[in-house]
């Protein structure tokens, strides 16, 4: 960001900390919320990752400095009061020292528990997955299998998932029909990472002719 002229502006507390809720910028899961001074702020502007002020310590810390789980910035907006940061990251890793994904992983109050995938952000969650399997290709994943035979592979495989949800659907066999529909999303996944073309592009189109 080219002017920094707000880092002064926020309203840090009488002890010159702003509360930091840190989001994941792909599957919108909040990963943790962290304390930052002027200083750590102006780090993490500068570096483009992430930098706190540990309130335990006394000192400024470099998310991921040690464990390599770094945390790269792509927005940070502040509520209304200018009290309080959202910062939208890419994380390499888990954001919790515990090694889970959030730190917010336990559900103390309502149904089901933050560890459960939501309808809202699953295949955002599953992209990240798929690029990680890419990425380790572990043995005797299936995915590692697509990955390994190559594109070739993969578009005879979105191609037969697409043939098989035609057939549902004529058949009017809204069971089958949901079944082959999420491996063909399952499929078109894998094959937009082996394009190298994310999710997120596919669905700021959407955005767009739907503003239309």
């Amino acid at each position: 960001m080219k002017n920094k002229d707000w880092v002064a502006s926020v309203k840090y507390d009488e002890k010159g900390l702003v509360p930091a809720i840190v989001q994941d910028a792909t599957t919108k899961d909040v990963l943790t919320l962290a304390y930052m001074n002027e200083t750590s702020l102006a780090k993490t502007l500068e570096t483009g990752e992430t930098w706190f002020y540990s309130r335990s310590r006394q000192e400024l810390w470099h998310k991921g400095e040690s464990s390599g789980n770094t945390q790269r910035v792509k927005n940070i907006t502040w509520d209304c009061d200018k009290d309080a940061l959202l910062v939208l990251v890419d994380k390499k890793g888990p954001a919790c020292h515990t090694g889970e994904e959030s730190c917010f992983y336990e559900s103390v109050y309502g149904e089901g528990s933050q560890k459960e995938l939501s309808t809202e952000n699953i295949l955002l969650t599953l992209e990240q997955l798929i690029k990680s399997r890419e990425e380790e290709r572990p043995e005797g994943a299936y995915t590692t299998y697509l990955f390994e035979e190559g594109v070739d592979k993969i578009l005879k495989k979105v191609g037969e998932e697409a043939s098989e949800v035609i057939i549902a659907a004529k058949n009017r066999d809204k069971e089958e029909l949901k079944w082959e529909v999420a491996d063909l999303f399952y499929h078109t996944l894998v094959l937009l990472r082996e394009q190298k073309l994310p999710l997120q592009d596919i669905l700021e189109v959407l955005v767009e002719r739907h503003n239309k």
